[in-house]
């Protein structure tokens, strides 16, 4: 219990934390990391799933985009976890300041988190590429084939697909937030993708937390390291 005794004392400390996770956050939910490749997408689709989230996967094949998104990335069933909860939980206790997500579930604002940047974008946002009108999760869930507006454009989800850029305004207050930081905690990401874990290089304190199941390429550089399942090791503030 040493670590999470030393975890537990930095967040009593302080009211400047800021939290940094990844799709493991979400898989204690049931949201499956889709780039653990296993074999239902061999067998179902023809590309894997970096290849169909890219942006000109999505604007040269727009229908099989949609076959994948609306059955792998929307997932209207899932609950936030011990880590969501907790996480909101220390918001409204005035020590988290924000979190920054590169997941686009959507479950940390249900949690009851309010400041969440969102790198990534959500699901929950969709908008027609004709005409700008904003549609949400089950609209998407609910047309057939590719979701059309109804000026007759196509709706576009509001997720930042590979080969497209992080928005800047929002990479900006991340960069702003994690800057300033006392207490930085990462969790449930392996660090590996760009330029999201790169925003670890602008953390200046010397309390960084790293929380993963397996090790990391920055463990070296973290002050406390938790191997443990990122629910167990929040949901000591529950």
């Amino acid at each position: 219990m040493g670590d999470l005794e030393t975890l537990k004392r930095w967040v009593a400390e302080s009211d400047n934390i800021v939290f940094f996770g990844g799709a493991g956050v979400s898989t204690e939910s049931g949201i499956p990391d889709f780039r653990s490749v296993d074999g239902l997408y061999n067998q179902e689709y023809d590309y894997p799933p970096e290849t169909i989230l890219s942006h000109s996967f999505y604007q040269r094949n727009t229908e099989e985009f949609y076959r994948f998104y609306k059955k792998k990335m929307i997932c209207k069933e899932a609950k936030p976890n011990k880590a969501h909860l907790a996480l909101a939980k220390l918001e409204r206790e005035g020590k988290l300041r924000a979190v920054v997500t590169q997941n686009i579930d959507g479950l940390h604002q249900m949690a009851g988190s309010k400041e969440v940047l969102e790198l990534h974008g959500s699901v929950h946002r969709n908008f027609c590429t004709r005409c700008g009108k904003c549609y949400n999760a089950d609209d998407i869930l609910g047309a057939e084939g590719v979701p059309l507006c109804s000026c007759g454009g196509t709706i576009k989800p509001d997720v930042v697909l590979y080969e497209e850029g992080l928005d800047y305004t929002v990479m900006q207050k991340a960069v702003s937030y994690i800057a300033s930081a006392e207490v930085l905690i990462i969790g449930g990401t392996s660090l590996t993708v760009y330029p999201a874990a790169g925003l670890i290089d602008y953390y200046r304190g010397e309390k960084l937390v790293l929380i993963n199941k397996s090790a990391t390429p920055m463990d070296g550089r973290a002050d406390l390291v938790i191997a443990e399942p990122i629910g167990e090791a929040l949901g000591i503030f529950l």
